[in-house]
């Protein structure tokens, strides 16, 4: 039996190119939905997002919309099917992903296993830094944290004393857990991208904690065919663990870690139903009303994906007017 620390397992399951989950035919899309998969209304948001970058960096000539985590490219394709004449001459998709190209993906879509660098616009990692292979620790009975090492069935046993690096990082950001989840290289992960950009706004939604409220026990799990299951790292399932967002957060550029909640309705994704009159005056405006409604209850709802954590950095440009009055707003020391 093969032991190894959960990272480089996590890194093999997912992303080998000969059976790693991530690259196999179905997709994300396969085996779990996401707030893409769920309504058109999220790539709606992305693209009045996008639309108020443009606005706040003053027009350039080209603006990019940067897909971190793309899947098969679903949001980078309703992003380009929703954007406005103002914009869809002067967009530029890059879909970032690991897996291969889709067949039939347009030829307008730059697809790249990094995020391009240099360019001005808005970065939308929407679930990506929860698939960022971490370690995993345990606290023993003499109270030190061990790194977790894992066999290719499951089976856990303890392995050796934390680095220097993973020590300081869980002092840091999870003092108390007796099973951390190190977020070092998801930190480093999104400094890259953010570091990315000539200018713009970088958005990470995901599932999320903060110091108030980290899981005692962590939170690493499996997925597959659409069901929670055990995280076995053999390429046959999805592996994934809640980001320490707030660890995350690029310093020197303002930040904002909000609920996707929030950010939804400050971009205009209301679950409000529409008023009975319209039934009586226009019945199927008012189905299509009363559709868009529940799907952005679903998008928002704060028991559900509305739960999920946005953490919102600007790169040299000011905070865009439809996030602007959401608290919270700072920035970082560099």
């Amino acid at each position: 039996m093969t032991w190894m620390r959960w990272r480089p397992a996590i890194e093999h399951a997912l992303y080998r190119p000969d059976g790693g989950f991530y690259r196999g035919p179905q997709g994300p899309a396969g085996h779990f939905r996401t707030s893409v998969h769920a309504s058109a209304l999220f790539a709606g948001a992305v693209v009045r997002l996008l639309a108020g970058v443009d606005a706040a960096l003053g027009r350039p000539e080209r603006l990019a919309f940067v897909d971190v985590g793309a899947g098969r490219g679903e949001l980078t394709l309703a992003v380009r099917g929703l954007l406005p004449a103002g914009l869809r001459d002067r967009v530029d998709l890059y879909a970032v992903e690991l897996a291969d190209r889709p067949a039939g993906l347009p030829a307008g879509v730059d697809w790249r296993a990094e995020p391009p660098a240099g360019v001005r616009g808005l970065l939308f990692a929407n679930e990506w830094l929860d698939n960022v292979p971490l370690d995993v620790a345990e606290r023993g009975p003499d109270g030190a944290l061990r790194y977790v090492e894992v066999a290719p069935d499951g089976t856990e046993r303890p392995g050796g004393p934390l680095d220097p690096a993973d020590a300081a990082w869980a002092r840091r950001w999870w003092p108390d857990g007796e099973r951390v989840e190190l977020g070092g290289p998801r930190d480093a992960a999104w400094a890259a991208a953010v570091g990315a950009l000539a200018g713009g706004l970088a958005v990470a939604a995901d599932y999320a904690h903060t110091a108030a409220a980290r899981p005692p026990f962590g939170t690493l799990t499996g997925f597959r065919a659409g069901r929670e299951c055990a995280p076995v790292p053999d390429g046959s399932t999805d592996l994934t663990a809640h980001v320490a967002l707030d660890a995350a957060a690029a310093p020197g550029h303002p930040a904002l870690l909000t609920t996707q909640r929030a950010a939804l309705r400050a971009l205009g994704v209301s679950g409000a139903r529409p008023p009975l009159a319209l039934a009586s005056a226009d019945p199927a405006a008012y189905l299509r009303a009363l559709s868009g409604a529940g799907e952005a209850a679903e998008l928002t709802d704060p028991a559900g994906l509305g739960a999920f954590h946005w953490l919102v950095q600007a790169v040299r440009m000011p905070v865009p007017d439809d996030l602007a009055g959401l608290p919270g707003w700072q920035t970082l020391p560099s």
